[in-house]
């Protein structure tokens, strides 16, 4: 019955109010961006203010997407605010000749993420309520638009289940209160978060989107972002799904054919974005042997690299260690 309520609840949105108010939520709000248009999908960069040559090298490359399949895609980048008045006169220009960033009121701090995608949350459903799937992606990350759109276009069919990525199961909370993840058993008692989708990026339908805005105010502020969707999933009677073509955290190591399969790869430099777009983009199809050798090849790369790392780290650990 509380599902249904919510449904309902979400189907009837009044967002005039927050219209007629705008200053009070954004500096820049973009909010004739989507109007009269039919948008498939909305992808939301999660952005540092002060990155904006992350955000020019996205313009340039999967960003610059309008279209796939005859069916329009909008990229914007979400922002809170700077902590110096010198970036936000460059994020204004900035601004001013893309006209796609929204700026909410708030810092944009680490501790203030959740802040930042109940803001982003809200904008969707005021501001672009004819946008089917809303991509949420961190800029650090690479996606690969034509394979996630043809994943998008099967999912049409079951709009109020879809909130979909690289799913994370029974994971327990951070109980030290020295950590910037710190969830005190006052404001989240239980020994597993729900299962969630990974913050990197995730996607869910706008239906799904309106439902969530529903209940946001009744899940605790104080637990990582991705977390906190994932609880207001929940709340809502929704399971996410997951898809092990989206990277969650991971950087998948590079391989042409491996990234025109793969949806999403996390912690990607600016040459390896230009290059994957590149190549995603110039034609050339892959076999099945190709992408089957491919996914085994950048499989068996990122394990290798993961593997170095931590040994390199183990080994700065015990040196520092001995050192001391």
């Amino acid at each position: 019955m509380k599902v249904l309520e919510i449904k309902d609840k979400a189907r009837k949105l009044n967002m005039e109010p927050l219209r007629s108010n705008l200053s009070k939520y954004y500096i820049l709000s973009q909010s004739e961006v989507c109007k009269e248009k039919n948008i498939f999908l909305l992808s939301l960069v999660f952005s540092s203010p002060g990155n904006e040559t992350r955000r020019d090298l996205i313009r340039k490359t999967w960003g610059n997407v309008t279209s796939v399949q005859g069916h329009a895609i909008l990229t914007l980048f979400a922002l809170g605010m700077p902590v110096l008045l010198t970036t936000q006169q460059e994020i204004d220009k900035e601004a001013h000749k893309n006209k796609d960033i929204i700026e909410g009121v708030f810092l944009d701090t680490s501790g203030n993420q959740t802040l930042k995608i109940t803001a982003m949350t809200q904008w969707a459903v005021t501001f672009c309520p004819n946008a089917l799937f809303i991509l949420k992606v961190d800029e650090e990350v690479f996606v690969n638009l034509p394979a996630l759109m043809d994943y998008l276009l099967n999912l049409k069919e079951h709009l109020e289940e879809i909130y979909v990525g690289r799913v994370i199961h029974q994971e327990t909370p951070n109980r030290d209160p020295r950590s910037q993840e710190f969830a005190p058993l006052s404001e989240y008692p239980e020994k597993y978060y729900p299962d969630y989708c990974s913050g990197e990026a995730f996607i869910m339908s706008q239906a799904v989107t309106r439902m969530v805005y529903v209940v946001l105010k009744e899940a605790p502020m104080t637990v990582p972002a991705d977390v906190f969707v994932g609880i207001c999933a929940k709340s809502i009677g929704l399971v996410p799904i997951h898809s092990s073509r989206f990277s969650g955290g991971k950087h998948i190591s590079y391989n042409r054919c491996c990234y025109k399969f793969i949806f999403t790869s996390s912690k990607t430099t600016d040459a390896e974005m230009s290059l994957a777009w590149k190549e995603i983009s110039d034609g050339n199809e892959c076999t099945l042997f190709e992408t089957y050798y491919g996914l085994i090849s950048c499989k068996l790369l990122t394990y290798i690299g993961n593997f170095k790392h931590l040994h390199v780290t183990s080994i700065k650990n015990n040196a520092l260690y001995f050192g001391d």
